[in-house]
């Protein structure tokens, strides 16, 4: 069975931003995992590339829509790259494909009577491409999340008969983990209970967006047309332009995570479409929180965005993954503090982690050189042994839950639980008596096949760091169910020199 996973399609109005880099690194944490263990993985993103938002903002820089997208959507993939997310496809909505697959689903969904023709008439954002129910301001009317003036709109537009799937979407989103975190399924439940109303899935007289087959001047509203890039997506390169082939390659998708801004679009309108065209909902759609800096909500404004390349040329992907994943709570609103993120990497990761395989393999060359091979290997009832055990039963756990700072928490306290055995061994001591020489093999046996376990459970949450860690342990690529188990480490094998895994992180400057 495929687990289809997906970032939002990013919209290319403007290059990618943190937050973007922040629900990719989540989505780019669970597909390791998930193929760790052994699972047939689809790891989608890609960008959202129609729209009047995309044609005003490449008019006003003087070039054609199709350029703007070239060069934003370039950025996005080369910024994965980047930071090494492990992506699977990456859709564009401009992919002449993408146009085939929006037409056949349109003529399914119109097939089935859920096309009318009506009047669109309220307040409505550009930037949200979304109209607004109830403005901020009825006076001077605004969007709360972009904090601008919102537009009078009267036009005649082609609907979709969203009221008509009150019920059915009533019953989706009451399942069990299909919205989720839970708040958010309570923010959904409220809205559909006001009752659902048709919306407009057109525009009239928008040169940039795909037209509506059969219906001269509507073009596809933009959220029609981009939410249907997750099923382009599914075609393998090769593949004909056929909607039921993308479907059989791994549709229904195991899981959309999204900012909850865009949460109504995914849990609602986007299931009641693939219903009204004979497609199964997205299993699950799971919508996190924003992000702030130091308190303040970022803004160009204010001057305090964070560019995500600097961040990476400045402190590297190990240690902007380790403060993100481990600090916030998937799916509440976080706060980056430069000071914080020093401290957990530094504290964490250099101190920590690295601490204990840089010596423990250090004592182990100059005492064994290698692996020390005492006469009785640790078994299952080692302390540490137990404490690895319930690290890597707990794992699974985290990460279905998308609760990456428990998954760190706990790698992070096999480390401390090994550095504190150390400490009370205090191997450095006991290796003066030579009748102490195999208890210390035994105690830096088990200290550095936690380590190895430690390099394990890293694995999805620091891919890079995690291997340079069993480099250092001179163990074979990674596999779950194979290396996820105490006394895997061949003892009596030689280790190479021990260098550190991750330098300590100074920021003589603000991010």
């Amino acid at each position: 069975m495929t687990n289809t996973l997906t970032t939002p399609l990013y919209y290319v109005n403007d290059k990618p931003h943190i937050g973007s880099v922040y629900t990719t690194l989540a989505v780019d944490t669970l597909a390791r995992f998930e193929r760790l263990k052994g699972e047939e993985v689809i790891f989608i993103t890609g960008c959202d590339e129609h729209g009047q938002k995309i044609q005003r903002t490449a008019a006003n820089q003087g070039v054609e829509p199709k350029q703007h997208c070239d060069l934003i959507s370039s950025q996005f993939e080369s910024n994965w790259k980047d930071w090494g997310i492990s992506n699977d496809r990456f859709i564009r909505t401009t992919d002449p494909r993408h146009r085939s697959i929006v037409e056949q689903f349109f003529k399914r969904v119109e097939a089935n009577g859920d096309i009318i023709q009506g009047r669109q008439q309220g307040w409505y954002c550009v930037a949200c491409e979304e109209y607004k129910d109830d403005p901020a301001d009825a006076v001077d009317p605004f969007c709360p999340i972009h904090n601008r003036a919102l537009e009078w709109r009267d036009e005649s537009n082609l609907f979709f008969r969203l009221s008509r799937y009150q019920k059915p979407i009533e019953e989706l989103i009451s399942r069990d983990g299909f919205i989720r975190p839970l708040s958010r399924r309570h923010e959904v439940q409220r809205f559909v209970e006001g009752g659902l109303r048709d919306f407009s899935i057109s525009r009239l007289d928008l040169p940039w967006g795909i037209p509506v087959p059969g219906h001269e001047g509507h073009t596809f509203y933009v959220w029609f047309d981009a939410l249907l890039g997750y099923i382009t997506a599914l075609l393998d390169p090769d593949d004909e332009p056929d909607l039921q082939t993308a479907i059989s390659r791994g549709w229904p998708s195991s899981l959309h995570v999204i900012g909850k801004d865009i949460l109504r679009f995914h849990a609602v309108y986007w299931p009641a479409m693939c219903l009204s065209a004979g497609i199964e909902p997205p299993k699950a759609v799971f919508g996190h929180g924003f992000l702030t800096r130091e308190g303040q909500k970022m803004g160009k404004s204010l001057g305090n965005t964070i560019d995500p390349s600097r961040l990476l040329e400045h402190c590297g992907a190990d240690a902007v993954r380790w403060y993100l994943l481990r600090d916030i709570q998937f799916g509440d609103d976080g706060d980056i503090q430069q000071q914080r993120l020093l401290d957990l990497v530094n504290n964490d990761l250099a101190n920590t982690i690295g601490n204990l395989v840089n010596r423990t393999v250090a004592m182990s060359r100059k005492w064994f050189d290698g692996i020390p091979a005492p006469s009785s290997a640790p078994n299952n009832q080692h302390p540490l042994a137990i404490a690895a055990e319930a690290a890597i039963h707990q794992a699974p756990s985290h990460y279905q839950a998308l609760a990456f700072h428990l998954a760190a928490q706990d790698v992070l306290q096999l480390a401390i639980d090994a550095n504190g055995y150390l400490s009370e061994k205090a191997p450095w001591s006991a290796i003066k008596d030579p009748n102490n020489r195999d208890a210390v093999a035994a105690d830096l046996y088990a200290v550095l096949e936690t380590a190895r376990l430690v390099g394990v459970l890293l694995a999805p949450l620091l891919p890079d760091l995690s291997q340079r860690l069993l480099t250092q342990l001179d163990q074979p690529p990674l596999d779950w169910n194979r290396d996820g188990r105490w006394g895997r480490l061949n003892a009596g094998q030689s280790l190479p020199e021990p260098v550190p895994l991750l330098q300590r992180l100074e920021l003589e400057e603000p991010l």
